[in-house]
Order: structure tokens, then sequence, then C-alpha cells
């Protein structure tokens, strides 16, 4: 190819760059115009189930050779930053910065936010809950290490709904102040982090003390003030601290997963992948259980998870944590919805909302 061909081509690119330009200035004017509506109407800036259908519009309208990460990645800062035309979110979750939690909500929200980074999960949620900042996004489940007990107890007792979902792939990288492996005297993370990685550590690492810590980005931020310490966590962590990777990828299960849960007070339409939470129990008598959930199925409603917790009120009481695949307008999940609420000794319902899967690392 002559230098003349690629001038030609780099023209031609330029002049598409300018078309983009354009319809993204146009784009941006129309989301201003459905801003003002929406104040006139006191309408949530945040509508998850709307952001959910452009992107998988887009996805589907993909010819090209891009993949579907990057597609997305494309789309969710554009809607990001159209979104902060209306008003920019404040979003909290469990700091420091450098958490996976924070990793979280820019894989949902893109960089057009203002993040509020807490102490603890609870905080986060009562942050939420006096209106200081839009959501909260909080950790529900791990495909490796199962759920996070702190949030059920809060989903139990908090009014906000969930009102979005993302699922994030979780790759742990051990860091390092000055990348000296012979200095590292203990390796911190939280203690989900240290059970995710612990076949590698006893052999790389056997005989090093694993100190367990509220969080990744906290034992990012030990790591950074003391050679002695190396940390498990994010890429996020080591760019925020200037840490070294010693070692990427050392959990013991590659596909490992966390669920992140939006709690807000949206109330998501339904948008073609929505998801349904409940909180259940029933009354102690013999077939109970099976009898609650049998209108699932004569209606066709799959439930995606089951799961049991103490009630906590001194007596062998179970609350049961449902999600169910479907919004609750649906037809069928409203049947079979109806039909529990009448049955059930306590019934909570905890939002229908779209799930966002976010496969980049």
């Amino acid at each position: 190819m002559s230098s003349d061909d690629l001038q030609k081509l780099r023209q031609k690119i330029d002049a598409v760059d300018d078309q983009m330009m354009q319809l993204l200035i146009e784009r941006a004017g129309l989301v201003q115009q459905v801003g003002h509506l929406k104040e006139q109407t006191a309408s949530p800036v945040f509508r998850p189930e709307r952001e959910a259908s452009i992107i998988k519009r887009m996805l589907a309208a993909n010819t090209s050779a891009l993949p579907e990460q990057t597609i997305t990645a494309i789309w969710l800062e554009i809607i990001s930053g159209c979104r902060a035309l209306e008003r920019v979110m404040r979003v909290a979750y469990l700091g420091p910065a450098g958490t996976y939690s924070e990793q979280a909500v820019r894989a949902l929200f893109g960089h057009r936010v203002d993040l509020v980074a807490c102490v603890t999960l609870d905080e986060a949620a009562r942050e939420a809950e006096a209106g200081s900042v839009d959501c909260a996004v909080l950790p529900v489940e791990n495909s490796t290490e199962g759920t996070v007990g702190r949030t059920l107890d809060i989903l139990l007792r908090t009014p906000l709904k969930i009102s979005a979902e993302v699922s994030l792939p979780i790759h742990h990288s051990l860091l390092h102040k000055t990348g000296d492996r012979s200095s590292i005297k203990s390796i911190a993370a939280h203690p989900q982090a240290l059970a995710q990685c612990h076949r590698w550590l006893d052999e790389n690492f056997p005989g090093v003390t694993q100190q367990p810590v509220a969080s990744n980005g906290h034992a990012a931020e030990l790591a950074a003030g003391n050679a002695a310490v190396a940390a498990i966590a994010g890429h996020l962590a080591a760019e925020h601290y200037g840490l070294r990777a010693l070692a990427e990828r050392i959990e013991d299960d590659p596909n490992n997963r966390t669920r992140f849960a939006v709690l807000g007070n949206f109330d998501p339409a339904a948008c073609g992948t929505d998801q349904t939470s409940l909180i259940l129990s029933v009354p102690d008598k013999a077939g109970a259980v099976l009898s609650l959930i049998e209108p699932f199925a004569r209606h066709g409603v799959s439930m995606k998870r089951f799961e049991s917790r103490p009630a906590r009120q001194g007596t062998w009481e179970y609350h049961f944590f449902v999600d169910l695949v479907g919004h609750r307008n649906d037809s069928n999940v409203a049947l079979a919805l109806a039909e529990i609420r009448k049955q059930a000794a306590f019934y909570k319902d905890l939002g229908s909302y779209p799930l966002f899967d976010r496969t980049q690392a």
C-alpha cells in the first residue's frame, strides 16, 4: 500500500468521525429535551430498562468485526455522557477506591457519575435510603463462594428496591509496592477473595500469613503503604494505588463471577431480559415450602435461585430468597405471584429489573 492510499483511507476515516461527532451532538440535544420532559413529570434520570434495550439493539445491529464487548463499552460511555447532561448521578459502593464494587459501578453507569466510597455495605445502603445518593451498588453472590450474607440481610430490611443487576468476571491479581516477592510477609484481601485464591496461594506462598480485611481496595491501600504486605485485588486497585502485578488471574476458578445489585427507588419497566426477586417465608407445617413454590411450575415461571437463610428470630424459621426469570408484570409471573402472596407467611417484593452481563475483564 502506497502512502497516498493510506492517506486517502485516513481522510475517509476522518470524514466518518466528523459524521459521528455531528450525530453525537444531535443525540445529546435530544437527550436534553428528554431531560426537560422528565423534570416536568419528576421522572428518574436512570432508566435501566431503556439503557439495557439500547445496548441490546446495538449488539443486534453489529455486523462489523468489532467484538460485542467493544460495542457495549462504546455505547455504555455514550449513554453515561448523555445521562449526565440531565444530571450527574451519585452512586454509593463499598470502598475505598479500587474495589470490585467500583468496577461494577463503572460497568453499569460508565464514567460520568460521582462515586461515593463507603466503609461498609450497610453505610452504602443507608446513603441511598437517606437520598444523599441516587443508588447503592452491593455485591449479592459470587459463583465460587456463594451469596454475600450481609447484602441479604440488608435486602430484608431496606425499603429500597433492586433496579438493575450486573454480572462481572472477577479476575484477581497479586499486587505489590515494589515487585520484590522476598519482602512479602503477609497477603491481604477480602475473605472471599482469599477463599477464591486459596489453592494458588498454597502453591505459591505457602506459610505466608493471609490477612482478611474489609475490602480488596483496603488491601491495596495497605500494600501501597507497606512493602511487607501484598494485596489480592483487581486492575482498578493497581492503577489507583500505583502497585505492580506480581501475578494475574490467580483465582482458582477461571470462570469466577460476581453479581452486583443496584438498590434505589427506581421501578423499571420490562425490557425482555428481566429478573424478579422476592423474600418469602412459610407457615411451620409439613409440605408448606412445596405448596408455596408450586404456582411457579404451574404458570411456567423459571426459578434461577432459591436459597434459605435463618430468620434470626430465636426460632427455627427461615426466609427464602428467590430469583425468577421475567418481570412481575408479565402475565404468567403476575398470576404466580398473586397466588404465592396469599399463602406466604412473609412476602417481600425486591423488584423486577433488567440484567446486564459484562464480559470485559
